[in-house]
Order: C-alpha cells, then sequence, then structure tokens
C-alpha cells in the first residue's frame, strides 16, 4: 500500500467550525421525525427535526401516493435519494428545501435518504417526509435485527471513492465521497444489518495525518453526535445495541513520518498508540458488554501493534475481541489521494463478509 503517498485528512475535514443549520419545515406529523423514520445513525431528536453530523447517516421511510418531499437544512453535505432500492437523485448542498420526487405510480414506496460524505465542521439537519397532495407518510419500516458500528478515518468514511482520478482539489473530494458505497456500508447490507459509520478523516488513534491538529484525534470525537459541538455526547435511545464493532484506526498515525517539534519518537509512537487503542476496545467493550464482538482491522505499518493490541486482551480473558488483517491485494487505490475506489470497497466488503461470517457472533 502506498502508505506516503496517501493523503488521509483535506483541510475541510479538519475544519471544527460553522454554526449548526436548523430546519423550519413542519414535520410530517405531530409525534415529530422520530416516530416516522428508521434510522441507525447518531442522531439528536428535536422534535420536528433531526440533527446529526457523522457520514452514512440513513433516514428510511413508507409512504402512499404519487410524490414525497425530502425537507433538509444542510449547507455543507451532499445526499442520495433513493425510492423503491433505486437512486433517483443526488443533492448537493441542498441548504434548507424540501426536495420533491414526483411522478411515481400511485401507491405505496419505500425511501431512503442517505448523508453521502463527512462534513464534521457542519452540523446537518432532516425535517422528516411529507407526501404529495392526496398521498400520505405511513409508520416507517421496523429496524433490523443485527447491528454493525464501524469505526475508522477517510478510508472507512469512502473519501474520495467515486473519483476518476488520485487528484483532486477539495470541492472534487467531497462531491466524489460516497459512503453508502463504503466497505462497511457494503458489508452491512450484505449481511442485512442496520449500522453506523462513525468515520472521521485525517484523524488518528493517538496522531493525526502528519501532525495536525495535536490538541486532538478521533478519540475526541467518537461520544459525540454533533461532532462541531465540542463537549456534545450522544445519546443513545437504547435501540443501538450493536452486536459487532468494526475498528479501522492507524492509518494516520503511522502513514507520515514524524516531524521535527512532534511530542513523537518511533518508540514513543508505537506504545502510546497500542495503549491508547487497548484503552478504546476496553471502552467499547464497557458500553456494549461481553456479547459484542470487536473486531480490530490491521493493515500496513500498525497491523503488528493491533494484533499485539488483540493478543494481550484476548490473553487477559477478553473472549470476543478478534484480529483482521486487511488484505490489499489488488486493490487500486484510483480514489482521490490514493484512497480506496468503489472497486476497492466491493473486494474489501467481499473479504470483510467473508471473515465476519465465520465468527461466533450471537445475532
Amino acid at each position: 500500500m502506498p502508505w506516503l503517498r496517501m493523503l488521509v485528512a483535506s483541510t475541510a475535514a479538519l475544519a471544527l467550525a460553522g454554526p449548526p443549520a436548523v430546519a423550519t419545515a413542519a414535520p410530517p406529523d405531530q409525534d415529530g421525525v422520530r416516530a416516522s423514520v428508521h434510522t441507525a445513525g447518531r442522531v439528536k431528536d428535536a422534535g420536528d427535526l433531526l440533527q446529526y453530523s457523522w457520514p452514512g447517516v440513513y433516514f428510511e421511510g413508507r409512504f402512499r401516493g404519487t410524490g414525497v418531499g425530502v425537507v433538509l437544512d444542510d449547507p455543507a453535505a451532499d445526499y442520495d435519494v433513493q425510492i423503491d432500492g433505486a437512486t433517483v437523485a443526488t443533492l448537493v448542498t441542498p441548504g434548507r428545501t424540501t426536495h420533491w420526487i414526483n411522478g411515481l405510480r400511485d401507491g405505496v414506496h419505500t425511501v431512503r435518504l442517505v448523508k453521502r460524505n463527512d462534513t464534521p465542521w457542519s452540523t446537518s439537519s432532516f425535517g422528516g417526509f411529507v407526501a404529495a397532495p392526496g398521498g400520505a407518510v405511513l409508520g416507517g419500516p421496523a429496524a433490523r435485527s443485527r447491528q454493525i458500528e464501524f469505526v475508522g478515518d477517510s478510508l472507512t468514511a469512502g473519501y474520495g471513492n467515486l473519483s476518476t482520478s488520485r487528484d483532486c482539489t477539495g470541492e472534487q473530494v467531497q462531491r466524489t465521497t460516497n459512503a453508502d458505497v463504503s466497505y462497511g456500508a457494503l458489508t452491512a447490507r450484505r449481511l442485512r444489518a442496520d449500522y453506523q459509520v462513525n468515520a472521521y478523516s485525517g484523524l488518528g488513534m493517538v496522531r493525526n495525518y502528519n501532525g495536525g491538529t495535536p490538541e486532538v484525534n478521533y478519540r475526541t470525537f467518537y461520544d459525540r453526535a454533533l461532532l462541531n459541538v465540542p463537549g456534545d455526547v450522544w445519546q443513545n435511545p437504547g435501540t443501538w445495541r450493536p452486536k459487532l464493532v468494526v475498528v479501522h484506526l492507524g492509518t494516520n498515525d503511522f502513514s507520515t513520518p514524524v516531524n521535527p517539534g512532534e511530542p513523537w519518537t518511533e518508540e514513543s509512537l508505537a506504545a502510546a498508540y497500542r495503549s491508547a487503542y487497548s484503552g478504546f476496545l476496553q471502552k467499547l467493550r464497557t458500553r456494549y458488554g461481553p456479547g459484542t464482538t470487536l473486531l480490530a482491522v490491521g493493515a500496513g505499518p500498525f497491523a503488528g501493534h493491533v494484533q499485539q493490541v488483540v493478543e494481550e486482551r484476548a490473553g487477559a480473558g477478553d473472549r470476543r475481541v478478534r484480529y483482521w488483517r486487511l488484505d490489499d491485494t489488488g486493490l487500486d487505490h484510483t480514489g482521490c489521494h490514493w484512497h480506496y475506489s468503489a472497486r476497492d470497497n466491493r473486494l474489501l466488503a467481499d473479504r470483510l463478509t467473508a471473515f465476519i461470517t465465520d465468527l461466533p457472533i450471537r445475532w
């Protein structure tokens, strides 16, 4: 893997400023948006709107009629709208709007809205689905019985995976990033699971890409729903109980040499990484309990460190921690800045799905 050429962070991905957007559209029913949609993402429920920041957050609904409106207030992110399983629109930084899909056959339809990219400097707002005149929004679809959480950086977020060139501007990165076709989302759908893609471009377990913004790292943000709100903590509604958490962090820690002035040597960075990684796995174990499988992904120069952490935890009695050595054979890395392409994500999803299928997970 071309680790030293992989630019894991964009300038925008590390910006932490910007006011949250607030939708003003009327809710689809008096019980609020959450009652009429299904989502497994980290959202803050404000009644007439749902707020969120992480990539890949999706909302699923049902309606009867010939059209549906999607109520959004988002100046930063892009979305796909899917009707009955097919993508019918891509919304680029839609702002405050109700986007309509009309001309459908009269009947019952499913609708799915998915946030494509990572915009941690901004808060996204979804105001629900509304039916075209003569129709009605129905109760949201049932949650899936399986749940998987993916923790990672730009490689997990789907950074530039739809690009046709490795050379990308910041604008091109945003337009060609699609978490919905990342290896995590593909794996979850193949396993018929709900999922979260809790990925933040440019951040590492202890060291960020090229030593940038050293006052924070991925663990600074993991607990949040709204990434640009310091101190924010996501309140699990009690419905998020994943039986599998996949952790893929380390590329940013080790893909660039330690710069003069950074407080690291190669040895101290490796030791700090292993200590923080073990602590993070313990945090996940405490949060989700002994029945959840923790799958730690190793690749490139950090693979041995991850494997060591897993072996130490397993030796100490953690029966549901596993190590997966990411096989990058055949990957072309033709996404923006040498990231995974859409084809690479499909190959990785094939390999990860096969590995997970053989695990003794009690879904």
